[in-house]
């Protein structure tokens, strides 16, 4: 359990806090939490005996960020990257859980300086390099599109520029996939096309 001055707003560790956030992310992250790479027989036995512990502490890390209150804005764009690490993990709850994690990470950043470039950026980066490194998949693309444009229409301030960011980086996320799939393909001409469309 944690001691309760970590959370204390009065007395506001950053170390702290971003310490929490990296090892907790390692930790959900972890090959040897990865059950999709398990056989159905070995997956099942340990669904059966430890549950999803990923599902566990992802919704550990977000009610966490939720409690950073008015100090949110200190761990934007640095926590960007080891969010986007958590809500590609392919589990469709914890995705569901921690994907609206984003669209409070953009109304922070404007709140603070009336744009969310730097969000924005990071997270473009960012997800370059998961998606190349085999992260990321079709239903990650459809939730992260519909549960952030879903925020976004429901803000007075991020409804156009939240609608076209998001749009933006599924057009990406769109191009990257292709990408990563046709790197595989023997076609030069399809890969070059691929290329281009990047």
């Amino acid at each position: 359990m944690l001691n309760k001055k970590f959370l204390d707003q009065t007395n506001f560790e950053l170390q702290l806090w971003n310490n929490y956030f990296h090892l907790a992310v390692a930790f959900l992250t972890q090959e040897s939490l990865q059950l999709e790479n398990f056989s159905s027989a070995k997956r099942a036995k340990i669904l059966n005996k430890y549950g999803d512990m990923r599902r566990q502490i992802g919704f550990e890390i977000r009610d966490m960020w939720y409690n950073l209150g008015q100090h949110k804005i200190k761990f934007i764009p640095e926590m960007v990257g080891p969010i986007l690490e958590m809500t590609l993990i392919p589990e469709t709850e914890l995705r569901k859980a921690t994907i609206p994690i984003f669209f409070d990470m953009m109304q922070c950043e404007f709140h603070s300086t009336r744009s969310f470039q730097r969000f924005e950026n990071e997270i473009i980066t960012k997800l370059d390099h998961e998606v190349e490194g085999g992260r990321g998949d079709e239903q990650y693309k459809v939730l992260f599109d519909k549960i952030l444009l879903e925020h976004c229409r429901k803000h007075k301030y991020l409804a156009k520029s939240g609608e076209t960011f998001v749009k933006l980086v599924v057009r990406l996320m769109e191009r990257l996939l292709d990408y990563r799939t046709i790197m595989h393909d023997e076609n030069k001409e399809n890969r070059m096309s691929c290329t281009v469309n990047v």
